[in-house]
């Protein structure tokens, strides 16, 4: 038995359209007394690319804390444990279908939640200025007749991912070299991993690798189909003004199919807010016993 210091837990899958797909999350309710050193311990112990604990709020701006955490490391930011958190919370009673304000470390990021789902608004777009795709080729195992032309660069809206155009025959080809990502993901502020597309009239093709936290290959990823946006327009791939709709299939080659479905609005050729959106499906429910601290 577990005896008496437990937690609920949820675990769902976000950015499916039905259980069993899409990027599964574990979410550990009323764990506000645990330390970081014990969020991480359950982190690791469910060993999802990402577990959250919606945790009282700093501020009466936002209805939740949301702490976020790899097998390895906590992250200020993330997209699908924002989407199913937001849903869950929403399920569960704890806040009201609607408009949501999740705090994170990335700040204040607002949610529109309904029965289905949620949509997601990103934080401030940072981009890059345009990098040699030789680099990030090699640590995803292409070659340099893979790359597609479109000029990469490192963007996001919270933490920031590469974005490499190729051919849609290549992205299935791509193998991660977990050295060389870390490495890349070191070479400066905020930088998480490597977005492989291809893209063609407002659908992407996707695989993400996220070397540096302890996951090497993610069924969905919402921080990235946020700073995809910032660099399709950096890139000239979408309306330099106004709105622009896309959507990116995801994991695939993982037998996670997922769907996000994305929105940017661009002002003078730069990203001025990102959105995305999915649905969520419950899988799981229980309880999980409360490390011991250290």
């Amino acid at each position: 038995m577990l005896g008496e210091s437990v937690l609920d837990y949820w675990v769902v899958d976000v950015f499916a359209d039905n259980a069993f797909a899409g990027n599964p999350l574990a979410v550990v309710l009323d764990a506000d007394a645990l330390s970081t050193a014990q969020m991480q311990a359950v982190a690791r112990e469910f060993n999802l690319s990402e577990t959250t604990f919606p945790v009282r709020t700093t501020t009466a701006d936002a209805n939740y804390l949301l702490r976020i955490f790899t097998p390895t490391a906590e992250l200020p930011f993330a997209g699908h444990p924002s989407v199913g958190t937001a849903w869950l919370m929403q399920s569960l009673g704890r806040v009201e279908p609607g408009r949501v304000v999740q705090e994170c470390g990335a700040g204040l990021l607002p949610l529109q939640v309904d029965a289905a789902g949620a949509t997601l608004t990103g934080g401030e777009a940072v981009v890059s200025d345009a990098v040699d795709p030789a680099p990030l080729l090699a640590a995803v195992g292409l070659e340099a007749n893979d790359f597609a032309g479109t000029e990469p660069r490192w963007a996001g809206t919270g933490i920031n991912w590469a974005f490499l155009h190729v051919t849609d025959e290549a992205v299935a080809r791509a193998v991660p070299d977990l050295g060389k990502l870390k490495e890349l993901s070191a070479g400066g502020p905020n930088r998480t991993g490597v977005a492989v597309l291809a893209w063609q009239d407002g659908r992407a093709h996707a695989r993400v690798f996220a070397g540096g936290f302890g996951v090497s290959e993610d069924p969905a990823t919402g921080s990235a189909a946020l700073g995809m946006g910032v660099w399709l327009a950096a890139a000239g791939l979408v309306a330099a003004d106004g709105d622009s709709s896309y959507e990116i299939a995801q994991g695939l080659e993982m037998g996670r199919p997922s769907r996000l479905v994305c929105a940017v609005t661009a002002a003078d050729g730069r990203a001025v807010a990102c959105r995305v959106s999915g649905k969520v499906a419950p899988v799981a429910h229980g309880q999980i016993a409360v490390p011991t601290p250290r």
